[in-house]
């Protein structure tokens, strides 16, 4: 454990996450102070490209820190103007950082995956072709259900299938820890990544961080911020308002 304490202590870590706007930024500061103990040289980045527009700085700096990224998660890039402005550096930076995730975006950002032996823009043959199932059917909210359900079903199919199909459950994991992206899942998905794919002078890391598997959250409920849990499935179980003043509540998107 000695040992294990020293190489965290010695050794940068330098992560780059990128989405379309910044409902993330608060749970990615909260998982930074959490990952202050196990990762002391983690340098932990996050940039939204809807500032990229409203603020050239803000599109460089992530072009910076792409550049010098061990790990890079982007997502939810589907404007062509996010995927111009970026896709150049993700290509730049591809064969050098450990580990490179395109997921939940236009195919261009995608096909930027390369994660161990599994490169997206490999033939579809093997476990890449499992992909293939997350397409769902044409009706939307069917093909949503169907997403979901797959994504949670084929880690575990494919835990039991050595080669590539490792790498391939390992770009799901990415997946269920981003989609229920609270301060916890993006701490365990960092630990994730660092612990199964850091290289070079990073590779006394692998093996030492102990990341917790993604943790599950309602596709539908409530959320309040005097719950235990936070969330809950059903509306009876808010507290009750102290005072009789109307309540005012807020429809959101689940990610948020």
């Amino acid at each position: 454990m000695a040992g294990n304490a020293t190489t965290r202590k010695a050794t940068p870590v330098r992560v780059t996450l990128i989405s379309l706007d910044s409902h993330l930024s608060n749970a990615v500061d909260r998982a930074r102070a959490l990952l202050r103990k196990s990762l002391p040289g983690l340098e932990l980045t996050f940039h939204a490209a809807s500032d990229w527009d409203r603020d050239p700085a803000a599109l460089e700096a992530c072009k910076a820190n792409i550049e010098k990224a061990d790990f890079v998660v982007a997502s939810m890039l589907f404007m062509e103007n996010h995927i111009e402005a970026i896709l150049p550096a993700l290509q730049a930076r591809r064969d050098q950082c450990d580990a490179m995730i395109g997921c939940l975006s236009a195919s261009e950002v995608v096909k930027m995956t390369s994660i161990g032996r599994f490169q997206m823009d490999k033939p579809e043959t093997g476990p890449l072709a499992l992909l293939k199932r997350l397409r769902g059917s044409k009706e939307k909210a069917k093909a949503g259900a169907h997403q979901m359900k797959m994504l949670r079903r084929l880690p575990k199919l494919l835990k039991f299938i050595p080669g590539t199909a490792q790498d391939v459950r390992a770009y799901f994991l990415t997946l269920q820890y981003w989609l229920a992206g609270s301060e916890d899942n993006i701490a365990n998905l960092v630990k994730y990544l660092v612990d199964r794919y850091a290289a070079g002078p990073r590779e006394g890391l692998r093996g030492t961080l102990s990341p917790a598997p993604p943790q599950q959250y309602p596709d539908v409920g409530v959320y309040h911020p005097r719950l235990k849990a936070k969330i809950a499935t059903a509306t009876s179980k808010l507290p009750l308002a102290k005072s009789k003043k109307p309540a005012v509540g807020l429809l959101i998107m689940r990610s948020y």
